[in-house]
């Protein structure tokens, strides 16, 4: 499947990354000399897509300074300076600057490196998966020996079709949600339209039998500390530096 569109969530506070958030947003925090978000964008461009929707809020003119410079893909802006809207109702959002096609959507400080150099970039890897058929969702989804800076959750139990069910204690073949998605955005014609959270909907497709994932090529991480930027370079210098 062809997916063009994209919704990047970007508009969090970043409490836990103070106090370097108490002067810029977390998606413009540099790794390896990069901010956070172009990791994402530029996986975005890789895979075609064409126009990516970002929402914005913790100092959101830097944010909107910052895209208006970024090539190679079209940036609208879903702005929540008046309220934060959590995942959910930031997706719902941001999905009305966007037309009714399959789209992405994918969080501002999760990445990963080195899928190039393995074959197909996860997110084509993800589009061809994704089949509206049979699934509300398809969820990006690592193993938690390729991560680096995450807790240590195992966040869902991935069954051999790819079909994913909330991890129990002793669950075979844990995964971590990698924080990218594709969906059709019908998915959300019942939606709220106030903040709410987009565990919602993950838990709804669970119910339906309808939400599932693919594992990604390379290795993924999170950036949630001031401690852990150093952490993910040693990562980047490891494993290599493509998005």
């Amino acid at each position: 499947m062809k997916i063009t569109n994209a919704m990047v969530l970007a508009a969090g506070l970043g409490t836990r990354m103070r106090p370097i958030t108490d002067t810029m947003p977390k998606p413009l925090v540099r790794v390896a000399g990069k901010p956070m978000i172009d990791y994402v964008l530029d996986a975005l461009v890789v895979a075609g897509v064409e126009r990516a929707v970002v929402n914005v809020h913790h100092f959101a003119d830097q944010m909107i300074e910052h895209l208006g410079g970024y090539g190679g893909i079209e940036i609208l802006i879903s702005d929540e300076r008046d309220a934060l809207m959590n995942s959910g109702g930031g997706l719902v959002k941001g999905l009305k600057l966007l037309d009714r096609s399959p789209a992405f959507v994918m969080n501002a400080d999760l990445f990963w490196i080195g899928d190039q150099a393995l074959g197909r970039p996860n997110l084509t890897l993800l589009a061809d998966f994704f089949d509206p058929s049979r699934m509300d969702m398809a969820l990006l989804c690592v193993p938690l020996d390729r991560t680096t800076g995450h807790n240590g959750k195992k966040d869902f139990s991935m069954a051999p079709d790819g079909r994913l069910k909330r991890y129990q204690p002793g669950d075979p073949n844990p995964v971590v949600y990698a924080g990218a998605i594709a969906l059709m955005p019908q998915l959300f014609d019942d939606a709220p339209q106030d903040a709410f959270n987009l565990n919602i909907y993950f838990d709804r497709a669970i119910a339906d039998g309808r939400l599932y994932g693919t594992l990604l090529n390379g290795h993924w991480m999170t950036v949630g500390t001031p401690e852990a930027i150093e952490e993910a370079e040693a990562a980047i210098r490891h494993h290599g530096s493509g998005a």
